[in-house]
């Protein structure tokens, strides 16, 4: 096992040990499935990737339990601004 998946710092993380491992399986799944990393590691090894994707804040679980890459979330943009004062 590796040691980053020990730490509390990662469960918390994510909201919990069934969370973790939740995001853990599902974005094994991608990665298996030809999904690139969002990391730059020199390994092979896919659970490394995925723990520092964690530990980099590059995904996380929404709360429909899908699995999110940060960067989708903030290119997404924002509300539209209101105009309060022409209310």
């Amino acid at each position: 096992m590796l040691d980053e998946l020990r730490e509390e710092e990662i469960v918390n993380k994510v909201g919990g040990r069934f969370k973790l491992s939740t995001l853990i399986q599902k974005r094994l799944v991608a990665l298996n499935g030809g999904s690139r990393p969002l990391v730059d590691i020199k390994t092979d090894d896919k659970l490394k990737i995925v723990v520092q994707e964690i530990l980099q804040d590059k995904i996380f679980l929404d709360s429909s339990s899908n699995v999110r890459i940060a960067e989708e979330v903030e290119d997404a943009g924002s509300p539209p601004e209101l105009d309060l004062e022409n209310l």
